[in-house]
């Protein structure tokens, strides 16, 4: 083991490059021609296919994987993007183990799906590095839309309505586009800058001008883009963190799980991200499961996952949790923490245990910790917005909102599932829904 290993507190380089290197390597290589081919055999092609039901974007799951088995990666690429323009990152990040393999006929009878999405990351890629972009813009409308926010719902919003010929300007609040896809997931589902790689693809559509830097609220203004804009789309995610709302929750050691893996993703040589010796992670959603299998994958020597429900509770998938207990992450469940300890840097961490109607039980631990990572939920932020239904933009129909021309979806508005592809199909769907009223203006 390397000395770095005992170094206590919250310290850089507690593994060896090589070692940081295999760590965080793609979870799931990709698969080559004949791994393709043959996972492509195991399907059914069933007539009426309950993957596709079970797909947020609809993907005509049984033709795609039957183009890969014919030997033409190409269309079936073509049929995945027609309904999911970032087909590649969802085939990456998306949990086909809860939605399309879940109801794969294979995964009834067998226990054993067809890799859908690796075969979807098989095709999607192919046309990516043959740098193909398979669509062309509409003759111009002369439409002008504004799309704020550059993540998955955003990005997908703009990319169709450019296709039906709309001048799209694309605001971003960050310096780079990508919004979760760049920022928020775990770096061993996302290798060699693929999510920039994609936003790069994608705008080869053209008729988008993309502009970073600009946060609704900040250097725009709702009003104003209504004003100047012919509609807009707003895919602004999710900029505030839930507090935990403890004593000493402003100590040293105290982070937010988002920061974490933002750092984590934009930093060029992990061996200089500091980690602690012994971490804990508050949450049960994939965020939490994120920032757990990640700190033990840079050299945190314990970390614990603490969650206040069961775990049949936990938003995070039974894959993804089990994932991360093979990685050595200690999952605790029915426990909500009820104080931070510690002389101006966090030492520990008390909990109290509760039963599934979130009732006190009387019985308190404390778990040793110098890092805390807070994954509880995020909160909608920005003045002036359109109407609320809860903590989120109310909507109706395809992302209508309560503002006369102005459209919303992904994380930031009410009744989606908080996935990357669920945004990816509330942008599209937004988008031909503009595309329709623009239409019906003129």
């Amino acid at each position: 083991m390397s000395d770095r290993m005992l170094d206590p507190g919250i310290a850089a380089g507690r593994l060896e490059p090589e070692q940081l290197s295999g760590n965080f390597s793609d979870l799931h290589p990709p698969l080559d021609d004949h791994e393709a081919l043959v996972a492509a055999d195991r399907c059914y092609f069933c007539h009426d296919a309950p993957c596709i039901t079970a797909c947020p974007t609809s993907i005509d799951i049984p033709l795609f994987i039957r183009q890969i088995a014919t030997g033409t990666p190409e269309a079936a690429a073509e049929t995945i993007f027609e309904q999911n323009i970032l087909g590649g990152m969802c085939a990456r990040v998306c949990p086909t183990e809860t939605l399309c393999e879940e109801a794969c006929v294979r995964e009834a009878a067998e226990g054993k799906p067809v890799l859908i999405g690796q075969l979807q990351r098989y095709a999607t890629d192919t046309v990516m590095a043959q740098g193909v972009h398979p669509f062309t813009r509409a003759a111009p409308t002369g439409r002008q839309v504004a799309v704020v926010g550059a993540g998955p719902a955003g990005l997908a919003c703009a990319h169709r309505l450019s296709m039906h010929g709309h001048d799209v300007t694309l605001y971003d609040g960050r310096a780079k586009p990508g919004g979760l896809n760049e920022f928020g997931i775990a770096a061993y589902k996302s290798t060699d800058s693929f999510a920039a790689r994609e936003v790069d693809w994608l705008m080869q559509i053209g008729g988008i001008t993309l502009e970073t830097g600009k946060r609704l609220g900040r250097e725009l203004s709702l009003a104003e883009l209504r004003e100047g804009f012919d509609a807009v789309f707003l895919g602004i995610g999710l900029g505030g963190v839930n507090a935990l709302d403890l004593a000493g929750e402003d100590r040293e050691g105290m982070r937010d799980a988002v920061d974490f893996i933002a750092d984590l993703r934009q930093a060029e040589d992990l061996a200089g991200l500091p980690i602690g010796r012994d971490v804990v992670v508050i949450g049960g959603g994939m965020t939490a499961v994120d920032a757990a299998v990640q700190a033990r994958l840079l050299g945190a020597l314990n970390v614990s996952l603490v969650y206040r429900r069961g775990r049949e509770r936990m938003n995070a998938s039974r894959y993804e949790q089990d994932l991360a207990a093979a990685k050595g992450v200690r999952i605790i469940t029915n426990a909500t923490p009820i104080a931070v300890h510690g002389n101006g840097a966090v030492r520990e961490v008390e909990f109290e245990y509760t039963d599934d109607a979130l009732t006190p039980t009387g019985q308190r631990f404390r778990l040793a910790a110098d890092q805390v990572f807070k994954a509880i939920g995020q909160t909608l932020e920005g003045p002036d917005l359109p109407e609320l239904d809860g903590r989120k933009i109310a909507i109706s129909g395809a992302g209508r909102t309560s503002l006369p021309g102005v459209w919303a979806g992904g994380d930031c508005s009410a009744g989606g599932d908080d996935l990357t592809v669920t945004a990816v199909a509330e942008g599209r769907d937004a988008a031909e829904d503009i595309h329709a009223s623009l239409g019906a203006q003129a």
